[in-house]
């Protein structure tokens, strides 16, 4: 799934995604260490993974969108 990213935070490596249609989704260290990124700025594509849907979504991987 796609998203954009929204918030980050380097010191605890946590942030949030904005969904396509505009859902704000966060994501804690784990899930932005499974992707091995150094850091995160606002407004670049990313690549989630997640368990769950709408509301209950719990993101596990956030990765650069690559085509």
């Amino acid at each position: 799934m796609q998203a954009t990213s929204y918030t980050y935070d380097p010191e605890t490596r946590t942030g949030s995604v904005l969904l396509d249609d505009g859902t704000p989704v966060e994501f804690d260290a784990r899930a932005f260490d499974a992707g091995g990124l150094l850091l995160l700025r606002p407004g670049q594509r990313v690549r989630i993974e997640g368990n769950g849907e709408g509301a209950d979504l719990r993101i596990t991987l956030v990765t650069l969108q690559t085509f």
